[in-house]
């Protein structure tokens, strides 16, 4: 299968780099046209405005949206839970978001890069082990709406990890501890799910 990673700005090599371990083929999006190619698509982390400003400037923007709304398998990781999300609640002047995930999350949610913390998670759909996750500058989301579910949450009870129908959004950073199991249950969704855009 191949699954798209969006090469606009941020950790896409690593993502790319752990998706081909698992034995994906995997392509780097940059175009409009490099959607038909792939059955799932891997948002990495970033800078969430940034990533909406290259997108749209590089006519993304609404391709994306189109094929999230037709049933495109999509993981987005930090930023990119950010890019998933219906509402940012603190969006910059002009930030707009993909949507497709029906949660509110706040962009920086636990403070600046100094902030940045490690924890293990308890994720039941991934098994007994718990995740170790990073996160770094991480959002947190702030409002499960009734069409998501939570699916990981910090030990106060704020949601760190949310699925809905194909898509999957982590406030941390599986790509840069090693832990793999995200991404396999990402591609199993794909696998499942058989998208031809």
């Amino acid at each position: 299968m191949s699954v798209g990673v969006l090469a606009l700005q941020g950790d896409f090599r690593e993502h790319a780099e752990v998706l081909r371990s698992l034995g994906a083929d995997v392509e780097l999006v940059r175009r409009p046209e490099e959607l038909a190619r792939i059955s799932g698509l891997v948002i990495p982390g970033g800078e969430s405005s940034v990533m909406d400003k290259m997108a749209r400037a590089f006519g993304l923007a609404e391709p994306l949206r189109a094929q999230i709304r037709a049933g495109l398998p999509v993981y987005g990781t930090c930023a990119g839970l950010i890019m998933l999300a219906d509402s940012v609640l603190d969006a910059i002047r002009g930030q707009e978001s993909l949507g497709g995930l029906d949660i509110a999350v706040r962009r920086n949610a636990f403070g600046s890069q100094t902030a940045s913390f490690e924890t293990d998670l308890d994720v039941p759909v991934l098994g007994a082990t718990p995740v170790h996750a990073a996160f770094i500058r991480a959002p947190v989301v702030e409002t499960v709406g009734p069409r998501a579910r939570a699916l990981a949450t910090l030990a106060d009870g704020r949601c760190v990890a949310v699925e809905q129908g194909n898509l999957l959004g982590t406030s941390f950073h599986p790509e840069i501890t090693g832990e793999h199991r995200f991404h396999e249950y990402f591609l199993g969704t794909v696998a499942r799910v058989g998208f031809r855009g």
